[in-house]
Order: structure tokens, then sequence, then C-alpha cells
């Protein structure tokens, strides 16, 4: 009987340790990447050549009445872009726009129709104000009269954290290839420790050839964890060789670890929390501690508890200290 007992507590160490577990998560927290598409519109069309602008934004011109709500002549403007054309030209909110050029507007629709042409010559408001009516010259401006934006590069913000532009090559005897060139490279970017430097030349990842800047951060992120390692096909100086790159690696901690009921740790970055449980007896436990960013607690047999770093909310006195 006895030996059958000493054969039991010395298999108890051996359950404890099976009942260990450890669970990792990466060290730095890494964003979700969208990826976008290999043809990306900057601009968009429907707005790019949407008129002109007189700075200001109307509203039917109803009464004020509460008990007979009726829809005046004009529009009534509601908002008045500070600086602009509106603005320069002494307009203000509240004011009743009636007629422009000598077209009535009656509705915030044909106002609005008066923007759908390019046309910037100035025009002639008649404005309502309390009992005032007067004319107001307004020289309205072109909206998107910006040139449009121009595409500097295709960003891998983890893998390599560099930026990429496709750029057309002509090798002899490989005719024209689609090649990634390095436009940027940016902070932990793992490329120059593997040699690569601004202006290199991509043409393939793990031997198979790119079809633009966009198809390298796309397998980069779909395709390869971080931290492992990739061949990249590198033309320089008219030479084309292999150069192996190990991807950013955020690294790894210590997420949650458990040896049965003696001992429990369980840590989290977002938000920023830690916890430590002995001898978790079911009700209650031995001793425990968390923390939750700067909220520190302590508790002994769930009887005693500590708690630190709440803060609390403290009046400020709006008068100045007296001079001594």
């Amino acid at each position: 009987m006895f030996e059958a007992s000493g054969k039991i507590l010395k298999l108890i160490p051996v359950l404890i340790l099976l009942q260990a577990c450890v669970s990792y998560e990466p060290a730095v927290l890494t964003p979700a990447v969208t990826l976008s598409a290999e043809s990306v519109n900057l601009v968009d069309s429907g707005t790019r050549d949407a008129g002109i602008s007189f700075g200001l934004e109307v509203a039917s011109n109803e009464s004020d009445s509460l008990f007979n709500v009726e829809v005046l002549p004009g529009v009534r403007v509601r908002e008045v872009i500070t600086n602009g054309p509106a603005a320069a030209a002494g307009i203000a909110a509240g004011d009743v726009i009636l007629e422009v050029n000598g077209t009535p507007t009656n509705n915030p629709d044909a106002f609005l129709s008066l923007q759908q042409y390019s046309d910037t010559t100035t025009q002639r408001f008649l404005v309502q104000r309390n009992t005032t009516v007067f004319e107001a010259s307004v020289t309205p401006r072109l909206l998107n009269s910006a040139p449009p934006p121009i595409e500097l590069y295709r960003i891998d913000p983890l893998a390599t954290r560099a930026g990429y532009r496709s750029q057309l090559v002509s090798l002899e005897g490989e005719g024209n290839l689609v090649a990634a060139r390095i436009e940027a490279l940016f902070a932990n970017s793992p490329l120059p420790n593997a040699g690569l430097s601004e202006g290199d030349l991509i043409l393939a990842l793990n031997g198979r050839y790119l079809n633009s800047a966009q198809d390298l951060v796309t397998r980069l992120n779909t395709d390869h964890e971080l931290g492992s390692e990739v061949v990249l096909t590198r033309y320089r100086d008219e030479r084309i060789e292999d150069v192996r790159v190990n991807l950013w690696d955020p690294g790894r901690r210590i997420s949650r670890f458990s040896l049965g009921p003696l001992f429990r740790f369980e840590s989290s970055l977002s938000p920023e929390s830690r916890s430590v449980t002995l001898l978790d007896l079911w009700l209650f436990s031995l001793y425990s501690y968390s923390q939750l960013e700067g909220e520190r607690s302590h508790s002994i047999l769930g009887l005693i508890n500590v708690s630190s770093d709440y803060g609390e909310l403290v009046e400020e006195s709006s008068q100045a200290p007296q001079p001594q």
C-alpha cells in the first residue's frame, strides 16, 4: 500500500508538467495591411469636373413660424466657407439669395445647378438680409483646379518596410521584364542588411518573375510569414543575382503560461495588461496580481485586496495664486 502511495506521489509532478501550457504572440503589434489593386484610380472621375464653387451651402427658405411652415422665395445660406468667394463678397450665414444673374433661386437644386459649369466670371447675387436687399458680386473658383495626384510608389509597410515602383527592364536574351524598383527604405527595413539599396531592381521573388510592384507587395504579405526568409532576384549594374532576405520579424513574447493549478501568467499588449495567480483553488487563490495599463491590484486568499494607481479627480482652483 505504501509502495503504491509512493508511486502516486512521484506521478504528481509529472501530471502537473503535462498540464503546463505556453502560448506566444508577436512582441510588437502588427496592424492588418489592406492591399491595393493592381490598377488604382487616385481621383474620383465623377468629381474631377464638378464645375465651380461659390463657397457656401444653402437650404430651403422656410418661415420661422411653428404653426404655419411656408417655403418663401429664395434659398437661405446655411454656411459660408471662411475666405471663400461668398465670404469675400460679403454674404453671411442667414442671408437669403433671391437671384443669381437675374435667375430666381427658389430651391436648393436650382442654386446647385448653377455650379455645374466651369465659368469663373463674376456672378451678380441678389441677397436679402432681414428687410434689406442688396447686390453682391461673387467670383467663383474652379473645383479641382489643382493638378491630379501622381503615384510615387507602392508601399510594403511590414515585410520589407520599403516602397517600390514598377519599371520596365530590357535584358539581353530575356526581352522586356517588369521589375520593382526600390524607391524608399523605411525604419527597421531588412533590405539594407541584405545588401539591397534604393535604386535596385527586383525581378523575381523566390524564382518567380514579378508582374508589377504591387505584385511584389501582395505576394510578400500574403504568401510569406513575417520573419521568414525569401530570395529576391536583383538586377544592378547589368548583373543579375539572388539575394536572401530575412523579412522583418516582430519577435515573440509569452502571452500565457500555466503550470496546472500552481501558477498562471497571462499578458496582453492591447490593452497593456498582465496577471499572475498562485495556487488557484477554484473559489479563490492564494495570491493574485493584475495590472491593466496603470491600474494594479493585489489579492490574498480573496480576503485582502489592495489597489493602486487609479488616479484621482482633483478640482483645480480657477483663481490665480496670490503673490507672497
